[in-house]
């Protein structure tokens, strides 16, 4: 179900309504709701997609560069630690999909990826509007479902069989621990370089977007009230 077509889709029913038969309570709370669900469909739209003379809108795609930067700072940090290094080389055949790297993402703090998520958003033009529904403690509800299909994405990553014939290769060739992350830093670098600005947009609006419907639910919600309000003040 589209939260957001179905709030605002009730809130201009309401108004209609509320015209029609002269109720002005109705008309009101619909109005106003319709105001604050429709505000706020039009910026979680704004978030993803670049808007021609609209400054500040698309910042997914325009801070895409910074993204990469925490998911590469991510996995470096985490996942190649000298610990793990030396388990991999102890463990390596020569299969290349031995290197198998999901239980490590599976058990990761992805924490610092969304923070830097959330810093990005409040960063940016709509960290204004985000203050009015409670400041980043609105995006908590999101970091659940971000964390987890952050993990599914750099597992697929790393499980590819281009990454894993390049690990295999470089691990193989090298003793030295700064060599080996030096390496793997190469590779990761180079695997996330493919990653365009579309596809970054992609992966953060399958990752948050449906969530972000409630922003629209409760602007309708808050606005119906202060329909209300507006209504009962002028009477």
């Amino acid at each position: 179900m589209n939260k957001s077509l179905v709030t605002n889709a009730l809130a201009a029913t309401g108004c209609i309504v509320g015209f029609g038969l002269k109720l002005d309570w109705l008309f009101y709370l619909s109005l106003f709701a319709l105001s604050g669900a429709l505000t706020n469909w039009i910026a979680v739209h704004m978030l993803f997609e670049k808007v021609p003379g609209l400054y500040g809108t698309g910042i997914v795609q325009l801070k895409f560069e910074e993204f990469k930067a925490a998911i590469h700072n991510l996995i470096m940090e985490q996942f190649f630690t000298q610990e793990n290094l030396d388990k991999f080389l102890s463990e390596k055949t020569g299969d290349a999909h031995h290197f198998d790297l999901a239980p490590l993402i599976k058990e990761t703090d992805m924490s610092p990826a969304f923070d830097s998520l959330v810093t990005t958003i409040q960063q940016s033009s709509f960290g204004g509007m985000l203050s009015m529904f409670g400041g980043t403690d609105a995006l908590t509800p999101l970091k659940g479902p971000f964390e987890d299909n952050l993990k599914q994405s750099i597992t697929d990553i790393t499980a590819s069989d281009e990454f894993a014939e390049k690990l295999k290769s470089q691990l193989g060739s090298s003793s030295n621990f700064g060599d080996i992350r030096s390496k793997v830093d190469s590779i990761v670098q180079q695997r996330l370089n493919e990653l365009t600005p579309n596809m970054v947009k992609e992966l953060v609006q399958q990752m948050i977007k449906s969530h972000l419907g409630w922003l629209v639910v409760w602007g309708g919600v808050f606005g119906g009230l202060i329909g209300l309000l507006a209504y009962f003040v002028g009477l």
